[in-house]
């Protein structure tokens, strides 16, 4: 096919035309047209990312690309004699691990198959990496499926990698700088990357559920100690801790769920999916024949099961809370790419004990983050809040550190434990920590580096252990840089760094918006919102985040009648509705209606919802809606 053949092609498809290509690449090639605004007439050479963020890509999958790394080379000797190259990318599409020839380097780098080539759909239009992202599918984008002709001599194939709870995590690729023109040749190319992703996986699994009990399943019992197809993990109460995507996709086919909401499957009871107690499971291991190993799901289908014991250890705090954590991790949003990377952080972070540093706007939610991750952590102590910014400055030293009998004038007779020691065992949170006085740095620093606090007026210092949260809505590298923070307490605090995105950026606004509705709401009396007020919420760009929205449901709540929000309850300052960029209706039935009156045109149908192209190839992507069917 001729260059002006595939941009005509693009084009037509563009316009609703019909094509012969797979669904999946007409869509994408849909997204690359309307959501990304890519120009299938203007090529673009492959990007190959700077050393520095390379680096920085390359650590933050670094436990990834080490359980993943006998697999991928396992793989590499299977393919390598037909000239295949090894990717392996993360959730941004930038290639962390790869594997070829070194003889072909200057035509692999040349050709974007290299280390730090970035293979996201904005960035390189329709390829395998970038359409693997988008969907959550294994694929195969083959010659000419390219979006951009700089690539439409390549055939690539590639298959997701999820993290045990059930978050994108990588995409696997394998491809080829030249190919048969059939793309049925590459049948066998997807089923050996999908095998390996799914025994990456597993590998993930087992070592991520040492102390939990581990389930495999297989349809036949042939395969199920050697091959087997899903797999979960499941804590001494019998809940559902981690799982492979195999094992996602089984447990909510079982119950009729959607796998693309984990918080539905993580944290039930096993009970749940299968018809059979955790203990009937346990006891599925290979003293019984492979055979003799099947147990019902709920849907009515047989599987095959073996039971992998959990290492023994002692019950602990941490332990004792862990079924809690997957219902924590939950509400910190919805299901939408940004949230499932910050649950996948603060599941990792939340039990060690790296101080954290939150940042983001005020009103982003930034305590609400600080105490979902105390109660994920298992710490037994007390979660105690401190805002630096609303403690007078000679008073803060005294209340954070505590003070002595006597130890200033107006001191209470018996003296006072500080809030430092009162957060023994537990976390301590400093929100606003850039409003802190330069001499309570200093002590808080002491404090960090010795592990003891020294009240006002002692002499005898007190040993406390505590773990050290921190917020702050302005930039704490920029105040060190300018000398208003202590350089050596900001690199001390911000071991993790963790941002809150405006509300006015957040995809799962409609979420937030339903659960502040249902906060508010009464006993027999929900509240809801006209679809008119609906638009105005989504219209208006909150500058106090969820803090501000919260106040103006509150608000409204009081106002209606029978629990119906109209525009006149709403608070005067939100104004007309407006279009908003990534935000619309989160009703699936509504959505399917504008679009069915809109006859598949995107442009209309977001022009009677009031937003955006880019906001609604979003919403249907995420709702698995396609303008053509």
């Amino acid at each position: 096919m001729g260059f002006s053949d595939h941009i005509r092609e693009i084009e037509r498809v563009g316009q609703g035309g019909e094509t012969g290509r797979d669904p999946i690449v007409v869509e994408s090639w849909l997204r690359c047209l309307d959501t990304y605004r890519l120009d299938p007439s203007k090529a673009q050479e492959a990007l190959i990312v700077s050393e520095t963020r390379l680096k920085e890509h390359r650590q933050q999958a670094e436990d990834l690309v080490h359980i993943a790394r006998s697999g991928l080379e396992r793989l590499y000797r299977q393919v390598a004699e037909q000239n295949y190259v090894l990717l392996l990318s993360d959730r941004q599409g930038v290639t962390v691990e790869f594997l070829g020839d070194p003889s072909f380097n200057n035509n692999l780098r040349k050709a974007g198959l290299y280390l730090g080539s970035e293979w996201s759909e904005p960035r390189a239009g329709t390829c395998a990496v970038g359409a693997c992202i988008a969907t959550g599918e294994a694929l195969t984008i083959h010659q000419t499926d390219h979006f951009d002709m700089t690539h439409t001599p390549l055939s690539c194939t590639a298959a997701p990698i999820y993290d045990t709870q059930g978050a994108l995590a990588a995409v696997l690729d394998i491809s080829l700088l030249s190919s048969p023109i059939l793309k049925a040749s590459q049948n066998m190319a997807r089923h050996l990357v999908s095998s390996t992703v799914r025994r990456i996986e597993l590998a993930n699994l087992m070592m991520n559920s040492r102390h939990d009990l581990v389930l495999r399943f297989a349809g036949a019992p042939e395969f199920l100690d050697v091959d087997p197809e899903a797999a979960i993990s499941v804590d001494g109460a019998g809940r559902i801790t981690g799982m492979t995507h195999g094992g996602a996709r089984l447990l909510a086919a079982s119950r009729g769920l959607d796998w693309r909401s984990p918080e539905l499957l993580l944290g039930q009871p096993v009970s749940e999916f299968f018809d059979a107690h955790v203990d009937e499971l346990a006891a599925l291991t290979r003293a019984h024949l492979p055979q003799d190993r099947r147990i019902a799901v709920r849907d009515g289908s047989l599987l095959y099961a073996h039971a992998i014991e959990p290492h023994q250890r002692s019950v602990t705090v941490q332990q004792a809370r862990a079924p809690r954590a997957p219902q924590a991790l939950g509400r910190l949003g919805g299901v939408v790419p940004a949230v499932e990377t910050l649950r996948k952080k603060v599941l990792k972070l939340a039990p060690g004990s790296l101080p954290i540093l939150i940042q983001g706007q005020t009103g982003t939610g930034k305590e609400y983050l600080a105490r979902i991750i105390h109660e994920v952590s298992g710490l037994s102590g007390r979660f105690i809040a401190v805002n630096c910014a609303a403690i007078p400055e000679q008073l803060i030293e005294s209340e954070l550190f505590g003070y002595l009998p006597g130890a200033f004038t107006g001191a209470l007779a018996k003296g006072r434990k500080g809030l430092v020691e009162e957060a023994q065992g537990g976390t301590l949170f400093l929100d606003e920590i850039g409003d802190m006085p330069i001499a309570a740095q200093s002590r808080l620093l002491r404090v960090l580096a010795e592990g003891e606090v020294l009240p006002l007026g002692g002499s005898v210092p007190r040993k406390v252990d505590f773990r050290v949260l921190s917020a702050s809505h302005r930039s704490l590298a920029d105040m060190a840089a300018a000398g208003t923070f202590r350089e050596d307490l900001y690199y001390r605090l911000n071991a993790a760094i963790l941002t809150l995105p405006p509300l006015s950026e957040r995809d799962d606004f409609p979420w937030i918006l339903e659960r502040l509705l249902e906060k508010h709401g009464k006993a027999g009396r929900p509240l809801k919102l006209s679809d008119a007020a609906r638009m105005v919420v989504l219209g208006y760009r909150w500058p106090g985040n969820i803090r501000e929205l919260d106040n103006a449901i509150a608000y409204a709540g009081a106002l209606c009648d029978d629990g119906l929000i109209e525009v006149a309850d709403l608070p005067e300052r939100l104004g007309p509705a407006a279009p908003r960029p990534v935000l619309m209706p989160d009703e699936e039935a509504a959505l399917r209606t504008v679009l069915a009156q809109s006859k598949g045109n995107v442009s209309e149908a977001a022009r009677r919802l009031g937003v955006d192209r880019t906001t609604l190839h979003r919403q249907m992507r995420r709702l698995g809606i396609s303008r053509l069917n």
